[in-house]
């Protein structure tokens, strides 16, 4: 085999090589998301009508609208993260954590956690979400804007003291919030 043919294709092979990393670095690091923005703008969960004759969603005791029972505002970690948290009971007993006016970057992989850990500012907050009790609560269903969490039944809520906008691909927080009883 000449020398020439010997280089094309160990040149070929490294193309090969190197398009097949950045295909799995695009992929993995997901760029373009830091310049795509998604508004999201839910209501607040109102009451539910009864269904059928006598029945009755209303727990007793509970109040007949949402109450705020916590809430807290956004701080930026990771990337710079501005709006309100509210841990609200709904009529039927069940709790909803709604982000209202979120302003954060978008990102791979992001996710909404109910933890115990407190929150730090700067760099000494930005990983500590992962290392006590957390619950994921879905993904982040856009970076802007205001947006309802269901709490799943079986979470005590009082197991928790902060929220925060967790990038599972890169397991830092881009912003967080202490929730304080109303």
């Amino acid at each position: 085999m000449t020398r020439t043919r010997r280089r094309g294709r160990l040149l070929g092979g490294a193309s090969i090589a190197v398009a097949v990393v950045a295909a799995v670095a695009l992929y993995w690091l997901q760029p373009w998301k830091l310049w795509q923005d998604e508004t999201v703008r839910e209501a607040l969960p109102a009451a539910t009508a009864p269904s059928g004759p006598g029945a009755s969603t209303a727990v007793p005791g509970a109040p007949a609208a949402p109450v705020t029972v916590a809430r807290g505002t956004l701080i930026s970690h990771e990337h710079s993260t501005t709006g309100t948290v509210e841990l609200i009971r709904l009529p039927d007993g069940s709790h909803t954590l709604r982000l209202a006016n979120l302003d954060t970057s978008n990102g791979p992989d992001l996710r909404v956690w109910l933890t115990d850990a407190p929150v730090k500012e700067g760099v000494a907050g930005w990983r500590v979400f992962d290392d006590g009790k957390h619950t994921s609560l879905g993904k982040l269903k856009g970076n802007k804007g205001d947006q309802n969490y269901p709490v799943p039944a079986d979470v005590n809520i009082a197991d928790f003291s902060s929220v925060t906008i967790w990038c599972d691909r890169f397991d830092v927080s881009f912003g967080a919030a202490s929730l304080a009883a109303v």
